[in-house]
């Protein structure tokens, strides 16, 4: 008998008749001899629903207050979702239970909407497990100290999924999705992208931060931190579909050393729509300057991601980086009003006209020139460059957002990526 973990995300429990097909499959696992925890995600639509109805009351949402209800409103679509999926799996005949997070109890920090898990009382599930019942956790959210629902942000299911089968020491952790497994690249970009039978933590968790949608970020992290093995698959498949067939279909997430890992010098890749650079123009070049300039933006919870400083000129230089769309407009303010002023900097622009495109694989470790043979590629392609991030396995650059599509395909195909992975 093994443990398996089931997660499925809003597409999959999106109507009566999905989770109903839902049902059906976990029913399937839990008669094969199998012990089963399932953490389903709202119906799809439903959380942008709730979160759309609070912004109507309250559309300044400054407050501490606003953020606590805002999580207790958003917490009953993955409640609800539990429910309906318990009642599904009566209706086949098996015994099954729903908790909601604050049941379990899965303990968090006190961050509304975006809360942390800090552990996981596994005895209650445990016991029903071994009476035979099929346990469903509410994803997506906990409970802090003080008894307070909180949420784990978006995607944040996953996270929960994961965390669970951590706590649990579950055989495996079954990710079900719209897509079955992760590819190369988006296979809307890339029509010969290939599905990849197996992917290390490293490079999901590269892929993942660097714009693949296919995982939440987190959840990633997570899993590689308590090494639990994940698996990604499609729940649009047959539901009857033979459990060994299935169990080894999708992408495996696991370790480097598996034997099994597919050998590419480059596994994949990812890229950015949601990234707009910034760039501070004629600030004095000297020790601290970065520091002076990110500082701020850190202090308002502004993620950072590429940085380059230019050579230094008559004393002076240019910074730049880049920041996610939505905290666009806010770092400008930010800078303009505060530290421009403190510098003596000439001013403040941005351009939300670029991406972030990365090429990302494990084996770019002992293979030389891969960077090179990037730029190579795109420079024949009339693609500029204006920033670029490495590290031991990706490299990334930006570009002007007009040419995303053609720097993926050229990449894909210089890389050998639409071709079969070797034996």
């Amino acid at each position: 008998m093994a443990l398996f973990v089931h997660k499925y995300g809003g597409t999959s429990m999106g109507s009566t008749e999905r989770i109903r097909n839902v049902a059906k499959r976990v029913a399937k696992w839990a008669r094969a001899g199998h012990q089963v925890v399932v953490v389903p995600s709202a119906m799809s639509g439903e959380t942008n629903r709730l979160l759309a109805l609070a912004k109507d009351l309250a559309p300044a949402r400054a407050s501490a207050a606003f953020h606590r209800e805002q999580d207790m409103l958003a917490a009953t679509g993955e409640q609800a979702s539990s429910a309906l999926l318990a009642i599904a799996l009566q209706a086949e005949g098996m015994e099954a239970v729903s908790y909601a997070g604050w049941q379990v109890p899965i303990r968090t920090d006190s961050s509304y909407t975006k809360a942390r898990i800090e552990s996981i009382d596994d005895k209650r599930v445990r016991a029903d497990l071994d009476a035979g019942r099929v346990v469903i956790i509410t994803g997506f959210q906990g409970i802090d100290d003080e008894g307070n629902i909180t949420t784990l942000g978006r995607g944040g299911s996953d996270t929960s999924a994961v965390a669970v089968a951590a706590a649990m020491k579950a055989d495996e952790c079954l990710i079900y999705t719209d897509v079955d497994g992760v590819y190369t690249t988006d296979p809307r970009v890339v029509s010969q992208a290939r599905r990849l039978k197996s992917v290390s933590f490293e490079e999901m968790l590269e892929m993942a931060s660097l714009g693949s949608k296919v995982l939440q970020i987190r959840s990633v992290e997570f899993a590689g931190k308590y090494k639990v093995p994940m698996r990604v698959l499609s729940s649009f498949t047959p539901w009857d579909i033979d459990i060994n067939e299935e169990a080894k279909s999708g992408t495996l997430i696991t370790f480097e050393e598996d034997e099994q890992m597919e050998q590419a010098v480059v596994s994949g890749i990812a890229f950015n729509r949601d990234e707009t650079k910034i760039s501070v123009l004629g600030v004095p070049d000297k020790p601290g300057i970065a520091y002076q300039i990110l500082g701020p933006v850190a202090d308002a919870n502004i993620e950072v991601d590429v940085i380059i400083q230019n050579i230094s000129k008559d004393g002076r230089t240019d910074f730049s980086f880049t920041v996610n769309h939505n905290d666009h407009a806010r770092t400008l303010e930010l800078l303009r009003e505060k530290v421009v002023p403190a510098l003596g900097a000439q001013e403040v622009v941005g351009d939300t006209a670029i991406c972030k495109v990365s090429i990302v694989g494990i084996g770019m470790r002992s293979h030389v020139g891969v960077a090179a043979k990037m730029f190579r590629v795109l420079s024949e392609e009339g693609i500029n460059i204006q920033m670029i991030s490495t590290s031991e396995i990706k490299t990334s650059v930006v570009i002007e957002d007009k040419y995303l599509e053609l720097a993926v395909r050229a990449l894909h195909k210089a890389f050998d990526l639409d071709q079969p992975a070797a034996a």
